[in-house]
């Protein structure tokens, strides 16, 4: 059968050897549709990101580029604008019917903390190829924030695909006329379209900026810091805002997004073309994501915007981003919300789960 692999599979697969780790995978490292991928206890920083190539390991490669080597045993600071190494706990033994594509979680990408996996004989970021056997690195730069890290750590996870399952845009709008996947019309053309919010129902406060120097985040401090020292607000009256190149953003949509218990979706780019700025660098969006939440109207999607070359007018409406539906080879046995205590369900604009709320 093909589809995503849901996560009583995703346990089976580790009871199989087919996922294996060191210590042991913990029940809860096993969400719907994914698997959270652990920080082991050494971050190389290197010279430059890189992939491994054809034929070759990701260790040989950090023999050619690593500076110097961080003991996360105690606790280390990643600092903003380097460039580290993580190997993981986790490595794979897939079968050749199986292969995976990683993300950084939510919490991670509101953070612009790029977070990407890196395997042997690997040519792209987050792709993970068919029957592939070997170990799992996770690629970090801090962005915005330095942050303090420990092994166990989940910054990234892996998800796992039987064949291709990505439903068409007809196959889309069907499903949308079962069982709405957003709150108003839906903009299909290549996946579900999603636009920003500038503006809110009530007030102007449309987003927020990371400020340029700011303290450590310690990854582990839940709802202890104060927004104000490390985020500007946005605010607009009429419904745009300009993005400065380099600047950092979390901004909303404007639709609220359903995902089904029987789907999994992802977020992409909208157009290639448009390369002003990049939207979304957590894009893994699970079965029941907005599907339980209050009134069962979804949840908004939070967009992590960075703007690139040159200032853009960013304009309520526009569209943004499409999240891409696929099918699960079965429904998970969990899935997305209060059940297993997931953080944005039901969210409008929200920093990550680090910060104070009022």
């Amino acid at each position: 059968m093909t589809g995503v692999i849901p996560s009583q599979d995703i346990a089976t697969m580790i009871a199989a050897g087919q996922i294996n780790a060191s210590p042991a995978a913990l029940p809860d490292q096993i969400q719907p549709a994914s698997l959270d991928l652990r920080l082991g206890t050494v971050a190389y920083r290197v010279r430059a990101s890189f992939l491994a190539g054809h034929g070759r390991r990701v260790a040989d490669r950090l023999a050619e580029f690593e500076m110097h080597r961080v003991d996360l045993t105690q606790g280390a600071v990643l600092e903003k604008g380097c460039v580290y190494v993580v190997p993981l706990m986790e490595s794979l033994a897939l079968p050749d019917d199986i292969q995976a594509v990683a993300n950084a979680k939510s919490s991670t990408g509101r953070l612009d903390l790029l977070t990407r996996t890196i395997t042997d004989g690997g040519t792209e970021f987050d792709r993970i190829p068919p029957g592939y056997h070997g170990p799992l690195y996770a690629e970090i730069c801090p962005r915005s924030f330095s942050v303090l890290v420990r092994p166990g750590m989940r910054l990234n996870q892996i998800r796992f695909r039987a064949g291709q399952s990505v439903l068409t845009d007809a196959e889309l709008t069907a499903l949308h006329a079962l069982s709405p996947l957003v709150d108003g019309a839906a903009v299909i053309d290549d996946g579900l379209g999603f636009s920003v919010d500038l503006r809110p129902a009530t007030g102007n406060l449309v987003g927020y900026r990371a400020k340029p120097h700011t303290g450590v985040i310690d990854l582990d401090r839940i709802g202890q810091y104060d927004p104000a020292e490390y985020w500007e607000d946005v605010r607009s009256d009429n419904g745009q805002i300009i993005l400065d190149p380099g600047a950092f953003y979390i901004l909303v949509s404007r639709e609220a997004v359903s995902i089904p218990p029987a789907y999994a979706a992802e977020m992409a780019p909208y157009l290639a073309m448009v390369g002003e700025f990049r939207v979304h660098y957590a894009g893994f969006f699970d079965p029941g994501f907005g599907h339980d939440a209050a009134g069962g109207s979804g949840s908004r999607g939070v967009l992590e915007v960075r703007c690139h070359e040159a200032p853009f007018v960013l304009e309520h409406g526009q569209i943004v981003g499409r999240l891409v539906y696929e099918r699960m080879r079965a429904e998970p046995a969990q899935l997305y919300g209060r059940g297993i205590a997931s953080n944005y369900q039901g969210q409008g604009l929200k920093l990550s789960k680090h910060f104070r709320m009022g």
